[in-house]
């Protein structure tokens, strides 16, 4: 856990759980869970309770996080909380920051940290960076033409895949 609370998970995979190995991983990706959905995992046997161990350095420091209201090409990066700029969603030095969102322990984070493992042509489906969201809004723009909802903004900059 960082110490604004988000969470980190390792790109490491083992049947055996080792703190050493884990906290030697890179971080593969850093977001928000509810404290009582984690309290609920825990309890529930479905996350473990490791006890108390260093910080691994890439989460000691705060994560800078995007806004990113609907219909919009402007987002607001937060950091500490704390608004540290605006600028728009195709600027390259913010694809792969965060969108604010709290994920529930049991039934949002297994499906984003097989898609965070794994990688996948659909693994937008289950939130992220703000380069996930630009290839779902891709995506259902082309998938539903001619639903209005999924229309993108006249000043939209497209992404590769």
């Amino acid at each position: 856990m960082a110490p604004e609370k988000s969470i980190g998970f390792f790109r490491i995979r083992s049947e055996i759980v080792s703190i050493p190995a884990a906290l030697s991983a890179e971080v593969m990706s850093r977001f928000l869970v509810g404290y009582p959905s984690i309290g609920q995992a825990v309890r529930s046997g479905k996350w473990l309770s490791l006890g108390t161990h260093p910080v691994h350095t890439a989460l000691r420091d705060q994560a800078a996080t995007v806004q990113w209201p609907v219909g919009t090409t402007e987002v607001t990066i937060w950091k500490g909380g704390v608004i540290i700029g605006t600028t728009q969603v195709h600027d390259a030095n913010i694809q792969d920051y965060e969108i604010i969102a709290a994920y529930d322990a049991e039934f949002h984070v297994p499906d984003r940290l097989k898609m965070d493992y794994n990688g996948s042509a659909d693994a937008w489906s289950v939130g992220g960076s703000i380069r996930r969201e630009r290839l779902k809004k891709q995506a259902l723009a082309k998938k539903f033409p001619d639903a209005p909802w999924h229309q993108l903004p006249p000043d939209w900059v497209p992404i590769e895949e």
